[in-house]
C-alpha cells in the first residue's frame, strides 16, 4: 500500500536540489581516470543493462520498473549536449510516480499508441562503467540500437544511455537513465515504446 509519502503517490524528492545532483553527476562522469577497474563491478552492472533490455524486449514492463529504485528518473534529452532538463525541452523527463502511470497503462491494452503493439529487439554494446565518489554508486555508458516493428513498418533508433546505479545487495538498482538519441532533434514521430 502506497503511502502519502511515496513516490508513487508524490514526486516530492523532485526539487531543485535533485535537478542539481543529476545534472553534475550526468555531465562529465565518462572521464578514462574515472574508469572502474573492477572485472566484476564491469560484468554486474553489464549484465543488468543487458536484463533491462531483454525485460523491454518481452514486454515485462512490471519486471522492468522493478529494477528502478524508489526515487528514480527515466530521461530522454531533447538536444544533443548532455543538457539540464530545468532549461530545456526533454523529450522524456519521468519520476517513478510518471513511470508507474506508464507502466499501468500499457498493462490495460487501451494504450491507443501501442494498438497494435511494437516488436522490439535492443542491443547494447561498449558498456563501460565509471567510479564516483560514492562506493556504492557508479555511472555507466553503453550504446544501443533498437529495432522496432509496428504496424507493418520497422524503424530504427540508436544512440547511447547512461545510467547511475546504485550497489543493492549482490546486484544494482537504477536510480537515473539518461536515453541519448543521435537524432533526438529531429521530427521522432510517436515515440511510444520505452526506450
Amino acid at each position: 500500500m502506497a503511502t502519502a509519502d511515496s513516490p508513487s503517490r508524490s514526486s516530492r524528492y523532485v526539487s531543485d536540489a535533485f535537478y542539481q545532483e543529476l545534472v553534475e553527476a550526468f555531465c562529465d562522469f565518462d572521464r578514462a581516470e574515472l574508469e572502474s577497474r573492477s572485472p566484476e563491478r564491469r560484468e554486474s552492472c553489464r549484465a543488468l543493462l543487458e536484463r533491462e533490455a531483454r525485460l523491454l524486449d518481452g514486454n515485462r514492463h512490471e519486471d522492468w520498473l522493478a529494477l528502478y529504485a524508489p526515487e528514480c528518473v527515466y530521461w530522454v534529452p531533447g538536444t544533443p549536449e548532455r543538457g539540464d532538463p530545468r532549461r530545456e525541452v526533454a523529450i522524456a523527463f519521468d519520476d517513478r510516480r510518471r513511470l508507474e502511470d506508464r507502466v499501468f497503462r500499457l498493462g490495460t491494452g487501451y494504450a491507443w499508441s501501442q494498438v497494435p503493439g511494437s516488436r522490439t529487439v535492443r542491443l547494447i554494446a561498449n558498456v563501460e562503467v565509471f567510479d564516483t565518489r560514492a562506493e556504492d554508486i557508479v555511472m555507466t555508458r553503453s550504446n544501443f540500437l533498437i529495432t522496432e516493428f509496428r504496424g507493418g513498418e520497422t524503424r530504427l533508433l540508436s544512440g547511447w544511455n547512461a545510467h547511475r546505479l546504485r550497489r543493492q545487495g549482490d546486484g544494482w538498482t537504477i536510480l537515473a537513465k539518461q536515453v541519448n538519441l543521435i537524432d533526438c532533434d529531429q521530427n521522432l514521430r510517436n515515440l511510444s515504446i520505452t526506450l
